[in-house]
């Protein structure tokens, strides 16, 4: 779905008139319809205002453009759900709700998750430990949160 739709559904799915979210986000109704038409698009603090104030991250307001990646365990986020809150309750999409919430990681190492994953990820082909703490070492290094 492209960003215009998104925020037409998110409107009505509110049961929000243009002239109303204009309010909510201190913007004209004339904005918001151009959004909706696709003329115009929010920039970037009406877009961060929008997600703070109907709970979606700015990713999905885009038209989930890029496949997110939890920077600290590598787990997809394909769901809002799922993505971390900074403590004023807005979204960080680096990281997964499980690596980072409310301003605080839950990993204070790289060995401290691996040891997670080694005790709590199935092992289908058993593995031996050594080889498991390697293969993970070497994924999780890719990430952002590990370099």
């Amino acid at each position: 779905m492209e960003m215009h739709e998104i925020l037409k559904n998110l409107r009505e799915s509110n049961s929000l008139t243009q002239e109303q979210m204009a309010e909510r986000l201190m913007v004209t109704r004339q904005a918001v319809s151009r959004w909706e038409t696709g003329e115009t698009q929010p920039n970037t603090e009406t877009l961060k205002l929008l997600s703070r104030e109907f709970n979606i991250s700015i990713n999905t307001l885009l038209g989930s453009p890029r496949q997110l990646i939890c920077q600290c365990c590598g787990m997809p986020l394909n769901d809002d759900g799922l993505i971390s809150r900074e403590n004023d309750g807005s979204y960080n999409e680096d990281y997964c709700k499980w690596c980072y919430s409310d301003g605080e990681f839950a990993y204070k190492s790289k060995d401290s998750l691996i040891d997670y994953l080694v005790s709590n990820m199935p092992n289908p082909e058993n593995l031996a430990e050594d080889v498991r703490r390697n293969q993970f070492d070497s994924y999780l290094s890719l990430l952002k949160h590990w370099k």
